[in-house]
């Protein structure tokens, strides 16, 4: 079945880097689209950062364009969320979801991992 596996969170201070990993399996990763979504407590989920099937088209939210970058490699069916100058307000729970361009949403998500951004 469609698995989709995060790891790589932590605690890390302010001005550090962490990269998160998502491994994909049961599914053939190379032909979806991809997205990053994060959920701070007591806050909804929001959208950091997309990328299309092969790499080439590459999206990010404001609040974290120049400070993460998103990747894939399709031969390790992974997904891939390098994250630099962490902010305490980059705590949350990190998720990736498979992204369904007919229905304009993930279909399907990772269970997270957690950054926390302290001193």
């Amino acid at each position: 079945q469609v698995q989709l596996v995060e790891s790589g969170g932590g605690l890390v201070q302010p001005g550090g880097s962490l990269r998160l990993s998502c491994a994909a399996s049961g599914f053939t990763f190379s032909i979806y689209a991809m997205r990053w979504y994060r959920q701070a407590p007591g806050k909804e989920r929001e959208f950091v950062a997309s990328i299309n099937t092969d790499g080439s088209s590459i999206g990010y939210s404001d609040f974290v364009k120049g400070r993460f970058a998103i990747s894939r490699d399709n031969a390790k069916n992974t997904l891939y969320l390098q994250m630099k100058s962490l902010k305490p307000e980059d705590t949350a729970a990190y998720y990736c979801a498979r992204w369904r361009d007919v229905l304009e949403s993930p279909d399907w998500w990772g269970d997270g991992t957690l950054v926390t951004v302290s001193s």
